[in-house]
């Protein structure tokens, strides 16, 4: 809708884990580092927490996209681990055998194993990733994750297990010390500085095909103040301050406009709240 008025050949500030605009923070280059260490050097477990909206789920696709270029790796993402026990188990066996199977737990368990032996002796390596880990709400599909990485031999584990959430899932963690033990890399994404924040919406942009500053500094620090530095909240507050400054055929966002867009957004989640 804007994008022409703009000189943007794509909206550049979607909601979406698109590879294409992740924007590399020190602290994101860093979680994907030990994801990927964690794998590739088959340390069992690792565990990315972050508050809502920090880059985690866009972080999880490129490691699937990493994975994907390397032959070796055989890959499950959970994205809705809201699930029993035996529904987690079918789902996990779905996506490395893309097959649906039923059974009893035991059953499935011998399916999985069979699975996971295979892809070994091929010489392939078996990755389970769980986004939104945090609503796992049955402890005893925790204590079926926690198994999984009893699949292993004498000098290696079979697969390697990462586990992706926000910060309540640090708490469900330490409630079962015997998971807790066994994540061998662990890392906490925070939001991006103000300066971070300057880069990131000036990435995106370019991503999107801007040539120009669309931004002034001021209008930047307004954002920032508001979205705390997480990207999901930075790119609400930029897309709405792109729609808007096209709709007054504003000639750059400034800090009046990104004022008013902040002031908007906050009024409809007050009026919400009070109203739910």
């Amino acid at each position: 809708m804007y994008e022409k008025y703009w000189g943007l050949t794509e909206k550049p500030f979607e909601n979406t884990p698109n590879p294409r605009f992740m924007y590399y923070s020190k602290k994101h280059e860093e979680a994907l580092m030990r994801l990927l260490y964690a794998i590739k050097e088959e340390k069992g477990a690792a565990m990315l927490t972050g508050e809502y909206g920090s880059g985690k789920t866009a972080l999880s696709r490129i490691v699937i996209d990493e994975l994907i270029k390397d032959k070796i790796y055989e890959a499950a993402l959970i994205t809705h681990p809201q699930l029993t026990p035996v529904e987690f188990i079918q789902e996990i066996i779905y996506q490395l055998k893309n097959e649906h199977v039923k059974g009893s737990k035991p059953q499935l368990l011998h399916m999985m194993q069979d699975i996971i032996y295979k892809n070994f002796n091929e010489g392939k390596k078996t990755v389970i990733l769980i986004d939104e880990a945090q609503i796992i709400k049955n402890k005893e599909t925790f204590e079926e994750v926690r198994l999984f990485l009893n699949f292993q031999l004498n000098d290696r584990f079979l697969i390697t297990l990462v586990l992706i959430g926000q910060p309540e899932l640090l708490a469900k963690i330490r409630s079962i010390p015997q998971l807790k033990q066994r994540l061998g890399v662990k890392y906490h994404l925070s939001g991006l500085n103000n300066v971070e924040t300057a880069e990131y919406i000036k990435h995106r942009l370019s991503v999107g095909g801007s040539k120009m500053e669309i931004f002034t500094q001021e209008a930047v620090e307004v954002i920032y103040e508001y979205s705390k530095g997480l990207p999901r909240s930075i790119n609400n507050v930029c897309d709405m301050c792109l729609l808007i400054g096209f709709g007054q055929e504003a000639k750059v966002v400034d800090k009046e406009l990104a004022q008013k867009v902040v002031t908007d957004l906050m009024t409809e989640g007050s009026f919400y709240a009070q109203n739910v």
